[in-house]
């Protein structure tokens, strides 16, 4: 059942880091199958109610998963071994167009914005007992949100997008509630809901973002939240459309009591309009980045929701880190109030690589999907082939296997590093590399 490896431990959490040890180290791989719980406890010489919490300890951390009578596995893809885990190495001389980072000659000098605010915090430092956020930027945020139609709730602000989702779902969920995601989606939030010792529920997105039955489906096999990327969609480049957000919103509100939770993490680098699904149901947040347009090391995202969200997020953020710095909340006003970034000019940038990777792919008869942001997403019958032939052809791209949960395979390609004139090049080299074996996506959803 476990090979050589032996499970150690008295108490119930020796027991379940004796098997996160196993894991780790390769002893225990994805889908290993555990003792029942009376024969461990035997062998070890404990009460079977102790492994019983350690499994369940194991069960919330997202390490195992139980199945009635066919017992408790090791999961497919346990929380300790995240998605990032399969980013490959990529050659000298091969172009990366794998990475998922912004194009560095986009991003603003942070020199003058992070000197501003040193000078700012030289004048008034920041001590304890100050407002977590500082009154400009959430001025700022605010006018933001109110720009783009979002509900009105007070304004947050956690370090990065990935911060502030897990802030919120962990102000609603608990250990295994259901989480509608979207498939393919973010692997860091598909990493992060089993870390929670939440169940995914996927959902499959189109280029208008999820589709209307899919989220039906998740809501009625007991999603308690469902998080919805609005726009720049990592992998597949959606954006939620007005009509989308119409339906999704009529179906939300027969469900007052789901938690909806908006990414916005393509804040200042798309030129579509943000389309919130906000405000429908009783409990909501939106979670706003700079990453994408300022530069990923600026760890910062402004967020909103509701009160009773708002309150549970902040209480909590109390108890923890207290704030994010407020040297990095003036660089933001700096950054915002300047118009370091001409979102418009941007967008333009992304899209037209992003466009006329899409548009030379098709010609060459491979279907291709990008509707905003610097993705574009590419269904492929297999994708260990694919990528290991365009790694020989000069081409790194993301396996999909990083990105799904049910949905069909697929690689991802970054466009934010390729120059227009590479475009041509690499799409002869995709279509090569997937030749005799294209896969369209269903029903125009990438699963």
């Amino acid at each position: 059942m476990l090979g050589d490896y032996r499970i150690t431990g008295r108490r119930a959490s020796d027991i379940a880091a004796s098997v996160e040890t196993g894991i780790g180290s390769g002893a225990l791989a994805p889908g290993a199958l555990l003792p029942p719980m009376r024969e461990l406890a035997a062998v070890l010489g404990v009460n079977p109610n102790t492994v019983a919490a350690a499994y369940r300890t194991l069960r919330e951390r997202g390490v195992i998963e139980t199945d009635g009578r066919r017992g408790s596995r090791v999961r497919s893809r346990p929380a300790s071994a995240p998605r990032d885990a399969l980013r490959m190495d990529v050659p000298p001389g091969v172009r990366n167009v794998a990475s998922g980072n912004p194009d560095v000659s986009l991003l603003p000098s942070l020199q003058g914005p992070l000197a501003a605010a040193a000078r700012r915090y030289a004048r008034t430092p920041t001590l304890y007992g100050a407002d977590p956020v500082a009154p400009e930027l959430a001025t700022l945020a605010r006018a933001g949100f109110d720009a783009d139609g979002v509900p009105a709730g007070p304004v947050g602000v956690t370090s990065g997008a990935l911060d502030g989702i897990e802030r919120v779902l962990a102000a609603h969920l608990r250990p295994g509630d259901a989480v509608a995601v979207e498939d393919p989606g973010w692997g860091s939030v598909l990493d992060l809901a089993p870390a929670l010792g939440l169940r995914v529920l996927p959902v499959a997105v189109d280029d208008d973002g999820p589709r209307p039955e899919a989220v039906a489906r998740a809501l009625a096999d007991g999603a308690r939240a469902l998080v919805v990327t609005a726009r720049a969609q990592n992998p597949t480049g959606a954006a939620v459309s007005a009509h989308r957000a119409a339906e999704l919103r009529e179906l939300l509100a027969l469900h007052p009591e789901v938690l909806v939770l908006d990414d916005d993490h393509g804040h200042g680098i798309v030129d579509l309009p943000l389309q919130s699904l906000g405000g429908v149901t009783r409990h909501w947040a939106l979670v706003r980045s700079t990453a994408k347009a300022y530069g990923p090391d600026l760890r910062l995202a402004v967020l909103t929701g509701d009160t009773i969200t708002m309150d549970r997020v902040r209480g909590r953020q109390r108890l923890g880190p207290g704030w994010v710095s407020r040297l990095l909340q003036y660089a933001v006003v700096e950054l915002w109030t300047t118009g370091a970034v001409d979102a418009a000019a941007v967008a333009r940038s992304y899209g037209e690589r992003r466009d006329g990777l899409v548009a030379a792919l098709e010609r060459r008869g491979v279907p291709a999907y990008g509707r905003s942001g610097m993705n574009v997403w590419v269904p492929v019958a297999e994708e260990t082939g694919a990528v290991a032939r365009l790694l020989g052809a000069g081409w790194a791209v993301a396996p999909g296997a990083r990105f799904r949960v049910e949905s069909g395979p697929g690689v991802r390609i970054t466009v934010s590093g390729l120059g227009l004139e590479e475009v041509a090049g690499l799409a002869d080299a995709v279509a090569d590399a997937v030749a005799d074996a294209v896969r369209p996506a269903v029903g125009g959803r990438f699963d």
